[in-house]
């Protein structure tokens, strides 16, 4: 049973799926805007938005913090200089994700993934 299962497995094992976070993110974060399945974009959304609240502190320390999961210097300095100064009063809902297409190769279902206004 699944009872109290905290994440979605992706099919792939634990530093596969840390890795595939960590792209993901950094993606989104240079591009502002993703196209990835569902499932995906839904784990992703629990990654940034954590990364998000930490970069909103923006001392030295939370720099350090974003910087160890997303291990990329221009990602980390684009996401504490410029995007989480704009969600200073926002308590939370950092990104959208909008349901898009059926992926033709496989029927997945896929999804925009964006930043918040």
């Amino acid at each position: 049973m699944r009872h109290g299962h905290g994440y979605r497995k992706l099919g792939r094992t634990s530093s596969h799926r840390k890795a595939l976070l960590k792209n993901l993110a950094i993606a989104l974060i240079d591009n502002g805007k993703i196209e990835t399945s569902v499932f995906k974009a839904k784990e992703l959304q629990t990654y940034i938005e954590r990364l998000i609240t930490t970069a909103r502190i923006g001392d030295f320390n939370a720099h350090r913090l974003v910087f160890a999961y997303l291990q990329n210097k221009g990602a980390t300095k684009k996401l504490v200089v410029e995007i989480a100064p704009r969600y200073k009063d926002r308590k939370g809902g950092y990104t959208r994700i909008q349901r898009t297409r059926t992926r033709r190769g496989d029927a997945s279902q896929m999804a925009f993934i964006e930043f918040v206004g």
